[in-house]
């Protein structure tokens, strides 16, 4: 599996800013409500950040040899797999907490402090899940291998 690049990341962010904010348009347009992200959303995504590095440490632990155990491969692999998945879900996920608070501060009314605290916090807990996504990934990294055979950059003979 490949690491996770700056281009998946920004894309999802840049869809999900234009999804929340032409939703947030036709909402009003329509007379509907306004989506606003409730608080305990932005708790959950950072406890989840939380849990993805939690799930991480032992791996890396085993990988740096701090502990004697093999590594179980199905669990490494369900681990980075939840590491890619979080942090390509947390840039969707502040890609919408963006396009909101964009479409709010164009508003010619503006929002009163629980709404932004509420936006904001959104934001922040989702690039704590992104962060927290590539770290876990990093953590999950094997060394790179010694090769007896050559310095690097040599060529073979």
């Amino acid at each position: 599996m490949k690491r996770t690049g700056p281009a998946p990341l920004i894309g999802l962010f840049l869809i999900g800013g234009v999804v929340a904010y032409l939703f947030e348009l036709v909402m009003q347009s329509r007379g509907g409500l306004i989506f606003v992200p409730p608080l305990t959303v932005a708790v959950t995504l950072a406890a989840v950040a939380v849990a993805v590095i939690l799930l991480a440490i032992p791996i890396r632990r085993r990988v740096t040899g701090k502990r004697r155990e093999p590594i179980d491969p199905l669990y490494a692999a369900r681990v980075l797999a939840l590491a890619k998945a979080s942090s390509l879900a947390g840039a969707l996920l502040g890609g919408v907490g963006a396009g909101i608070l964009f479409y709010l501060l164009s508003r010619p009314i503006a929002p009163n402090g629980a709404i932004l605290t509420n936006v904001i916090s959104h934001i922040v807990s989702a690039v704590i899940l992104v962060a927290a996504g590539l770290i876990a990934e990093s953590l999950c990294a094997l060394p790179p291998e010694d090769n007896d055979e050559g310095a690097v950059g040599e060529p073979a003979a």
